[in-house]
């Protein structure tokens, strides 16, 4: 059986021995007086006594808890708020004070009324203490309730801020990529019309990625270098025997957890700033390694600078940004990413993330990242 404290419940035996040990702190505490005063009034009589005055309220504090739920006091409003449960401190205290004297009634050889002159006289105080007592300790639980529901609501409206900004993020990015991408194979439909169709036979693949790609924000690292390889290629066909890609894979990192399209806006970067800024041949590589706990990438090109070019165009760094913001929404300071410069020439962006394997996604599209037919 559940005893119900407003919006808190109890068993009833523990509610039961919650109020028995209420029952024998009092007993004790008159006998230890009568004791010290001389008097001889048998430890049965006290017992008897104690049971009738804290079973009763035991009785009355479901009704106490009620009333405090229901009136809850309002700081904003001060004293005012309390008024109600001073009338009914009053009310119910009485209230006790007449059961306790009825029940007393069938132990005691005097009457209802002196018994209930008895009760006023020795326990009225005491049993307004023990109603406030009691309304301060549901408004402390009440407050912890309230407290832990505002914890875990706010926790809620965070994850849920995060989830719809990292959305945000992949949802600038995806256009982003298709817009450079579909700008590339522009520039090639008058000079090598069989080499656009390669491309976009190429970004149709990527587009299926795309439109099948599932709700969560990582993949493994092995889906993420298909949908990269499948970049590069367009990318090899743009810019010919200009571009050499190269990969360096550890294989325990394959499994690894990575944030999906997190290799494309780097290497897109690295063409950016490199061959397509640049004259000459670029070489572009890949290289992920696990070091520790970490999982550490590596995109790095051999034709490019971190020295600022004020022939470059300007307005195009989201990728880079989203990079970034992705990161830190995802793994807080546990991610790193930054820019160095490597001899003799070129430069490679590190990134650093924190290194959990992960299982393949059922729902994540199959890629044909083979050449496609001209």
């Amino acid at each position: 059986m559940i005893v119900r404290l407003g919006s808190t419940s109890i068993t009833l035996s523990r509610y039961l021995l919650l109020w028995t040990a209420v029952v024998l702190v009092f007993t004790v505490q008159h006998v230890l007086s009568d004791g010290m005063h001389g008097n001889s009034v048998p430890l049965v009589a006290h017992l008897r006594w104690s049971m009738i005055q804290w079973y009763t309220w035991a009785a009355l504090a479901p009704l106490v808890f009620r009333l405090a739920e229901r009136h809850p006091f309002d700081p904003t409003r001060r004293l005012r708020g309390l008024g109600r449960h001073v009338l009914a401190s009053v009310v119910v205290t009485s209230a006790a004070m007449v059961i306790g004297a009825l029940v007393s009634t069938l132990f005691e050889p005097s009457g209802f009324f002196e018994q209930l002159g008895y009760f006023l006289a020795q326990h009225f105080a005491i049993g307004l203490l023990t109603y406030w007592g009691l309304f301060a300790l549901q408004q402390a639980l009440h407050f912890q309730a309230e407290k832990a529901r505002r914890e875990v609501e706010a926790s809620r409206l965070a994850t849920e801020l995060a989830q719809s900004r990292l959305l945000s993020l992949k949802s600038q990015l995806q256009p982003h990529f298709l817009f450079n991408t579909l700008h590339a194979i522009i520039t090639l439909l008058d000079e090598d019309t069989l080499s656009a169709e390669d491309m976009l036979l190429r970004l149709s693949e990527l587009l299926r990625a795309f439109l099948e790609d599932y709700d969560g924000q990582e993949i493994p690292l092995r889906q993420e270098l298909d949908l990269i390889e499948l970049y590069l290629g367009i990318q090899r066909v743009r810019f010919k025997d200009r571009l050499t890609t190269r990969t360096y894979i550890a294989p325990d990192t394959l499994d690894c957890a990575v944030p999906s399209l997190l290799l494309q806006p780097l290497v897109e970067n690295a063409l950016r700033h490199g061959i397509g800024q640049r004259v000459g041949e670029d070489v572009v590589e890949i290289e992920t390694r696990r070091d520790g706990d970490a999982l550490c990438i590596e995109v790095r090109n051999r034709n490019s600078t971190l020295e600022p070019n004020p022939s470059a165009p300007v307005g195009h760094g989201i990728g880079m940004s989203n990079t970034r913001l992705r990161l830190k929404e995802l793994y807080g300071d546990a991610a790193d990413v930054r820019l160095d410069m490597i001899w003799p020439e070129g430069v490679a962006c590190r990134v650093r993330l924190p290194f959990r394997e992960m299982a393949p996604l059922d729902d994540a599209p199959e890629l044909n990242t083979g050449t496609a037919p001209a």
